[in-house]
């Protein structure tokens, strides 16, 4: 996703499909890439996403961020499937209770956020200073 938005906004094919120059720009780009990877597909209404680039980067991220995480989650549970059983010992955390849970979560939305929020948050910041006061 952050990569499609990199090549969107540096490439000419990229930016050719920007309605709006500047970081509203960066918006629709980052938008689209996004939808694409994690849910619908949808872009931003301002944003020509019917071209040639468009068409192969937003069907790439659409594989990327689709097929490749379902496939290392079926890598992932025929290596677990594989292993022997062990018993618990002291120091073992167990993967069926609260805290574990508690903590993947964390894990997850820590992980998550770090990733995302700085490069969602660019174009709405970017363009309120623009404006003049």
């Amino acid at each position: 996703m952050l990569i499609g938005t990199a090549l969107g906004v540096l490439l000419p094919a990229g930016r050719a499909g920007i309605s709006n120059p500047g970081p509203h720009g960066l918006s629709q780009i980052l938008y689209a890439f996004s939808s694409a990877a994690n849910n619908n597909g949808s872009a931003f209404a301002g944003l020509a996403a019917n071209t040639p680039f468009y068409n192969v980067g937003l069907g790439v991220a659409m594989w990327f961020g689709r097929f490749v995480p379902i496939a290392a989650v079926l890598a992932i549970a025929g290596s677990l499937a594989a292993k022997t059983r062990r018993p618990a010992l002291a120091g073992t955390l167990r993967t069926d209770g609260v805290p574990f849970i508690g903590l993947l979560l964390a894990c997850i939305v820590i992980i998550g956020a770090l990733t995302h929020l700085p490069a969602i948050a660019l174009g709405p910041i970017a363009e309120a200073l623009q404006v003049p006061p």
